[in-house]
């Protein structure tokens, strides 16, 4: 199969079952025009998030990784009344396009966008959380899973996006901090007796990539 397979596929779901929202076609073309990387989730896993944070129940949840706001506004509009919603993000431009498309879905109540370095905010928060989504640079993934479980409990959801990177997570010999990161990650979500893990991989309009989450059960 192809990549234009693939993303005739991912219309279809979209078209399907992810019809279109005006704060979320807003946000893409925002997004957009302001030239930020046409790097966020598609519709499909946008909504993936929003299901597993409604499955969770979530009151609080902490996004590390913002860009223009498109994955914030799925999980913000699953929060339990009376949630909160932390989202960080490290370039000032990203942070400002967010809070735009955060502000003009009506969720600027339920969001608080954190402008600056992860590893820097991430002490600064208090915990627990409900749901922790991890897309930010992928070399610091091993540290940001850290900081996820300590700011976890038992129960809560660890989400971590493109951890398969068209294969090339297979490769053992890459100088790539990211795909070293990643696959470091990976070592950790296999040892630590707090999590059980699993990885799944994906094709669609975004190409070859997948997702890991870890369950948070001591």
């Amino acid at each position: 199969m192809s990549k234009k397979k693939w993303t005739a596929v991912d219309n279809y779901l979209h078209s399907t079952l992810v019809p279109s929202d005006p704060a979320l076609d807003a946000a893409l073309e925002t997004m957009q025009r302001a030239g930020l990387p046409q790097i966020q989730v598609t519709a499909s896993q946008g909504k993936l998030l929003h299901l597993l944070a409604r499955l969770q129940g979530a009151k609080k949840v902490l996004e590390i990784g913002t860009l223009g706001g498109y994955s914030t506004i799925w999980l913000a509009r699953a929060l339990r009344p009376g949630g909160k919603l932390i989202t960080i993000e490290a370039d000032p431009k990203h942070a400002r396009v967010a809070t735009e498309n955060i502000a003009r879905a009506g969720l600027s109540a339920k969001v608080e966008v954190r402008q600056g370095k992860a590893l820097a905010i991430l002490p600064e928060l208090t915990g627990p959380f409900d749901l922790i989504f991890i897309d930010a640079d992928k070399r610091n993934n091993p540290r940001y899973f850290e900081w996820a479980l300590k700011l976890s409990r038992k129960g809560s959801l660890i989400f971590v996006d493109n951890v398969i990177r068209e294969g090339e997570i297979l490769d053992t010999n890459s100088t790539d901090p990211d795909l070293r990161g990643t696959r470091k990650l990976f070592q950790k979500m296999a040892t630590d007796p707090r999590v059980i893990a699993t990885a799944q991989q994906t094709v669609g309009s975004k190409g070859h990539d997948g997702f890991a989450m870890a369950l948070v059960i001591a």
